[in-house]
């Protein structure tokens, strides 16, 4: 993911006319941390790789995940410092992780980790330093204990270090949909500005996590797609048939659970594989799982005209430019998926000045912020002849070289 990622920001910023100077200070990360937490008689490796601060504070969430390494970090942080500057908020780019799966562990143990993580980084983090936020296998109850050893340390009261904490400590309401809903305002834009009605277009979900879920939900509340498939790490749950009648998967009356396929199924659905779902015949795959999903040995699987990166990075570069070529129109990741992130930068904007944001607000300015990405992008994609994929990096680093 490293590779591919330092790979498409290569390749753009040449277009671009950078020097080879130029783009190994574009990609070079302002700071490395690496440290270990031992907690009883468990030593787990610990990152935060920082790499851009110029637009902002270093923004990224925090993994906790058996399979975090330091290049996994590294490609993070520097697809964050894209992201926050293709859709403009004033943020930059880092990541961290730990080498561990909190996953049916005592909450103390997960607790005592957590708390570890911020001693060592005290220094580092802050509201206006660096600022922190959940990502795989992290969530609002450890942001909670993180933002509270951070200002023991240090004293600080605002909660403005980490976002993505729970309401009642601090957090934004619209935050749990963000990221969801910001992939269907992606969509909506883009189908808008081809004067295609969204309605009844037939939607496969990969990955129906927290992200996944929203985008499904919303899209078939707001938009009027069918949600026609959906996969867990498991399996794929299709609507039977669905080029053939109406049949889709019914989210009206769901609520996000990690049993949300087994909600789904019925007489109308039957279960296929669990990489099918992104191989379907339909108008748009949404790919909400993990990064490298479609690559240069199977992008040829791909039958949808329209591909939704709201994981981080799930096509890689190589195969992003072949099916380019072929046709295939994909709303990238740094934008499609930045709801997230712009909903941080609104948590934090809310905690440093003692407010709270009824939804409906929150939601607004994201939608604001992220269409007027979206118009950015194809404007300068259209311009330059470029992919989407290909402008909004270029919008990023154009505004990153400008700071």
């Amino acid at each position: 993911m490293y590779e591919s990622a330092r790979g498409v920001v290569t390749r753009v910023a040449k277009h671009l006319g950078l020097t080879t100077q130029e783009i190994e200070k574009l990609l070079t990360n302002d700071a490395e941390h690496r440290f270990e937490i031992a907690i009883e008689d468990k030593v787990y490796p610990a990152y935060r790789v920082q790499h851009s601060n110029k637009r902002g504070p270093y923004k990224g969430g925090i993994r906790f995940a058996t399979h975090v390494d330091e290049d996994e970090v590294k490609a993070l942080a520097l697809l964050m410092s894209m992201k926050c500057a293709a859709v403009n908020i004033p943020l930059g780019g880092g990541k961290g992780g730990v080498v561990f799966d909190p996953r049916g562990q005592d909450p103390a143990h997960v607790e005592a980790v957590a708390r570890e993580y911020v001693r060592a980084l005290a220094p580092h983090i802050g509201p206006y330093k660096d600022v922190p936020a959940p990502d795989m296998n992290t969530d609002g109850t450890i942001m909670d204990w993180m933002v509270d050893e951070y200002s023991q340390l240090t004293g600080d009261e605002s909660k403005a270090s980490f976002t993505g904490k729970s309401m009642e400590n601090g957090g934004s309401e619209g935050r749990t949909a963000a990221t969801g809903r910001g992939g269907v305002i992606a969509l909506r834009e883009y189908l808008k500005s081809l004067g295609k009605d969204p309605k009844g277009l037939t939607v496969a979900v990969q990955g129906i996590g927290n992200v996944g879920f929203y985008f499904a939900k919303i899209g078939q509340e707001e938009l009027g797609v069918r949600i026609v498939a959906v996969s867990n790490s498991k399996k794929t749950l299709a609507a039977k048939d669905f080029s053939d009648n109406d049949n889709q998967l019914d989210f009206s009356d769901q609520e996000f659970s990690p049993h949300t396929i087994e909600q789904l199924a019925g007489d109308h659905t039957e279960e296929l594989a669990r990489d099918a779902v992104w191989q379907l015949d339909v108008d748009v795959v949404v790919l909400a799982a993990l990064e490298d999903v479609i690559r240069e040995d199977n992008e040829s699987l791909v039958q949808a005209p329209i591909i939704v990166e709201l994981a981080n990075g799930p096509v890689s570069d190589t195969a992003a430019q072949i099916v380019s070529a072929r046709g295939v129109t994909i709303l990238p990741d740094i934008i499609a998926n930045a709801g997230g992130v712009i909903v941080s930068y609104l948590e934090w904007q809310q905690n440093l000045a003692g407010e709270h944001w009824p939804e409906g607000d929150v939601n607004a300015e994201l939608d604001r912020i992220l269409s007027a990405a979206m118009a950015d992008m194809m404007s300068t994609a259209a311009d330059r002849r470029l992919s989407y994929k290909e402008a909004a990096f270029a919008i990023a680093i154009e505004r990153l070289m400008l700071s």
